[in-house]
């Protein structure tokens, strides 16, 4: 695995080292939005049989990278698999979301939760690594992920998606030994997955604290970001001579990036809603920033991509630190040929900073 890497942007800028343009790349960029994702998926059967098959995970992983002069792919993957794992029975349901079929909603059933082997009752995922790993061949890295502690209980209490979040607040106030309990068991089950997948080869690693914004301050404080801490003190941040980028990404924090910083992480993902300058003033050289144009932007004319990409990038400034990328998932209704515009954009017009 020691294979040097020919395309280490998104590395050394997630380091806040020098770059010569700044790197990249796209969450969700192996998706819907590619008519051969959908090729993919439609032969896969179901999404879960696509994220369960290391060939097909594989397969759209490396899509966007055929098309596009990314300069990091992510894992084809889903947060949901650790729950799944568990036993609780994900069911992923057209237009609807994930559904879980045996939620865990008492103090009884929080207690019955064990952690899962990474490598027995996950295998699927390390064997799309390494044979992902073995395809990319040094081209650019490979970032991996897990969804945070506070996320996967969102769903795990729930059963599916909320708008409310009523029955996971509810549990977090009426009982918080057992939340805690709960969150407690996904940490140990997260740094267990992720340093597993550094084992296997990821390069870089990300966790997508999608619902942490949903709380107030003092309960993101208690009920998410310490429970991310613990994480980021417990991974392998050297893995074969190498070091492992540390990404926090919290869907709706931009108020709380102070505090995110004090984690340890190497770099924090910016949603859209808060200038990024802004945020590298609060947070200063603590760590690199990802982020964040709108995801919207992308369906406007090329025109309007290149003035917000140079927007994005003039907000930031000059210097290093600063990887690319959108405030949130790309939407599956984008013209690809949109994402080719954004992605040469943000390489073509990022050069001054860097001199």
């Amino acid at each position: 695995m020691a294979s040097e890497l020919k395309n280490d942007r998104f590395i050394r800028a997630s380091l806040r080292q020098a770059v010569d343009v700044t790197p990249v790349w796209m969450m969700r960029q192996a998706g819907r939005y590619l008519p051969e994702y959908r090729e993919t998926r439609k032969r896969a059967g179901s999404f879960l049989n696509l994220c369960k098959t290391p060939e097909l995970a594989c397969e759209v992983t490396l899509q966007p990278l055929k098309r596009y002069p990314l300069d990091a792919a992510i894992l084809f993957s889903d947060i949901l698999t650790i729950p799944d794992a568990m036993g609780l029975g994900l069911n992923l349901v057209e237009e609807v979301g994930p559904q879980f079929d045996s939620p865990v909603r008492t103090a009884g059933e929080i207690k019955a939760l064990s952690v899962p082997d990474p490598e027995s009752d996950l295998g699927y995922v390390m064997n799309a690594i390494r044979l992902i790993r073995k395809e990319l061949d040094g081209s650019v890295p490979l970032i991996g992920f897990a969804g945070s502690p506070w996320t996967l209980a969102t769903y795990m209490v729930e059963g599916g998606p909320s708008k409310e979040f009523g029955l996971v607040k509810g549990l977090m106030y009426d009982d918080p030994e057992s939340m805690h309990h709960l969150l407690g068991v996904l940490a140990d089950s997260i740094i267990l997955y992720l340093n597993a997948q550094i084992a296997a080869g990821v390069q870089a690693v990300m966790i997508f604290d999608t619902w942490g914004g949903i709380l107030t301050t003092t309960s993101f404080q208690q009920f998410s970001l310490h429970y991310m801490q613990k994480i980021v003190s417990q991974l392998n941040r050297q893995y074969d001579g190498h070091v492992i980028p540390v990404i926090l990404f919290t869907k709706g924090g931009g108020d709380w990036v102070k505090d995110i910083a004090t984690t340890g992480c190497d770099a924090i993902g910016v949603d859209w809603t808060k200038n990024i300058g802004i945020v590298r003033k609060e947070v200063g050289d603590q760590v690199a920033l990802q982020g964040n144009l709108d995801p919207c932007v992308l369906y406007a004319s090329p025109e309007v991509i290149q003035q917000e990409v140079a927007a994005v990038l003039e907000s930031y400034g000059r210097g290093h630190g600063h990887v690319f990328n959108l405030g949130h998932g790309i939407h599956p209704q984008i013209d690809p040929e949109n994402v080719a515009v954004f992605i040469n954009a943000v390489h073509e017009l990022s050069g001054q900073y860097h001199i």
